[in-house]
């Protein structure tokens, strides 16, 4: 019976080890198909239209860029204001000083999307400076259809704020709130130390909420720039579905996660906030924008650096440092983001920048890691310039990621300092009302830049239409030899349909040739 069953399984295993066998050497030869050697790797990249665009189509590159940015902030121009305020002016005498004041909200919409409540502090001699800790009672009420006026949070919120004035005082934030669930507010503010000051006039108080009209115009906006995003990224995935994924160079592979992630950064969802009354759309917009904008920072690090390595890029050397100082960035942008918004839920009058005792240190080291960051990405950027000039093709990337990136960066800047001023950097770390859009020019002017930005690297990274038989003739000079002519090959080609930086390497490669002859 054991020798039957003996002979019965020494077949069998051999099969087994036979068939493990031709698998391993199938997985062999197709890992040496695929995978190309480091000299070849350059002419085994997927091509891009880059390569094939001449001046003048660089130029038209440029030109349409600015034209689709100038558009949209020409129509922002045109567009409603942001930010829709009502003013509360209550005259402040020694009767009134010790009782609360009464406040009621304009009637309110979804479309309002927020509301806060500002006050300033106005005094009857200008030239007194001071700065002096005030403690404020808030008692917040929700009106309902029938009259009644239910408790927000069923509490009262005892806040202090620093009342700082200098020829005039600032505004002091009472209340904020992130959704709305009822349509118009009874607040209840008080003051305990402001009857200790003989030289206040008036206290202003202002009701701050979203624009309706800006709402929809919001609305429609990003219904577009979701509609073009879907658009643009199936056209990109369809322009290399000919080619194996192993052969896409590392701008077309980051391009296909930075187009998905810019549909999210767009925002697809946001309708919800107006559907919902919840904080979670709200919440999840804020993720899904600080996503994009760290997908994008760890982009630029990747190609600068990715474009100098080819052939296997290992994990721990070169991912993991990029996305340790990226994801410090993420995670203190979401983790403020995040804190801000659960505590307001739970207390209106609650603010991180002067209710949290780190909040300093924290902007110390977004700071920090920021400058990081900004080093290291010139320092690639240097190097990768440095070393990869005089290379046909990857000069020519570099080139036209540096220039373009360039002037994204500075009308970024541009549109910050005309916002902020020279306190970009003082009081605005994080989205709070300081640093809402003020009009419909400045929201259209940032998405519409990054939206076109990450359209225009779609447009030169995808193939052409002849990308394949381009990548097995002409992309290889042993092939590209055979296509050229001897008129072409000792004289050259017509300098207006040669593209910019190909034709110029193969033509000191000519002269080179011809001089030594």
């Amino acid at each position: 019976m054991e020798a039957d069953f003996a002979a019965f399984g020494s077949p069998l295993c051999g099969e087994v080890k036979r068939f493990c066998r031709r698998v391993r050497e199938t997985y062999r030869e197709i890992k040496e198909d695929l995978t190309p050697y480091k000299d070849d790797r350059y002419y085994r990249l997927a091509p891009m239209r880059l390569y094939t665009l001449s001046k003048r189509h660089f130029v038209l590159v440029f030109v349409v860029f600015f034209v689709c940015f100038g558009l949209t902030v020409f129509i922002g121009i045109a567009g409603p204001n942001v930010i829709e305020t009502s003013v509360a002016r209550t005259d402040v005498n020694n009767s009134l000083k010790l009782k609360p004041f009464n406040l009621s909200s304009p009637p309110l919409s979804t479309y309002n999307q927020q509301l806060w409540l500002t006050c300033v502090v106005e005094l009857d001699q200008p030239d007194v400076s001071l700065k002096k800790n005030v403690t404020m009672i808030v008692k917040v009420l929700g009106v309902v259809k029938d009259g009644s006026t239910p408790y927000v949070n069923n509490q009262v919120h005892n806040r202090t704020r620093l009342l700082s004035c200098s020829q005039k005082c600032s505004e002091i934030i009472v209340v904020h709130l992130g959704y709305l669930n009822y349509t118009q507010y009874n607040i209840f503010v008080s003051f305990e130390d402001l009857n200790k000051l003989t030289y206040i006039q008036n206290i202003t108080f202002t009701w701050k909420t979203y624009n309706p009209t800006f709402s929809q115009v919001e609305i429609w906006f990003r219904f577009v720039f979701v509609v073009l995003t879907f658009m643009v990224t199936c056209l990109f995935a369809h322009s290399l579905r000919k080619f194996s994924m192993r052969d896409w160079g590392i701008e077309q592979k980051w391009m296909s996660i930075l187009l998905p992630l810019l549909l999210l950064y767009n925002d697809p969802f946001f309708p919800l906030s107006f559907l919902v009354n919840s904080w979670f759309p709200g919440m999840l917009d804020d993720l899904f924008q600080s996503l994009f904008l760290c997908a994008l920072l760890l982009f630029w690090l990747c190609v600068y650096h990715g474009i100098r390595v080819q052939g296997e890029r290992k994990c721990l050397t070169f991912y993991l440092p990029k996305f340790f100082i990226v994801g410090l960035l993420w995670l203190a942008s979401v983790t403020l983001g995040i804190w801000q918004t659960v505590n307001e839920v739970h207390d209106p009058t609650y603010q991180y920048r002067v209710d949290t005792g780190n909040f300093q240190g924290m902007k110390i080291f977004f700071l920090v890691v920021a400058t990081t960051y900004v080093l290291y990405l010139l320092f690639l950027i240097v190097r990768a310039c440095s070393e990869l000039r005089n290379m046909p093709y990857v000069d020519l990337r570099l080139k036209f990621l540096t220039a373009l990136t360039f002037v994204v960066l500075v009308i970024s800047i541009v549109i910050l300092y005309l916002r902020f001023g020279a306190q970009v950097l003082q009081d605005n770390f994080v989205a709070e009302l300081s640093t809402h859009y003020q009009n419909s020019a400045e929201f259209l002017s940032f998405y519409g830049l990054l939206n076109f930005y990450l359209y225009t690297l779609a447009f030169v990274y995808s193939p052409s239409k002849n990308a394949l038989y381009e990548s097995q003739l002409k992309d290889n000079p042993a092939f590209s030899m055979l296509n050229d002519s001897d008129d072409d090959v000792i004289y050259g080609s017509d300098y207006e349909e040669m593209p910019l930086q190909n034709g110029q390497a193969i033509r000191a490669k000519y002269k080179e040739e011809s001089d030594s002859d």
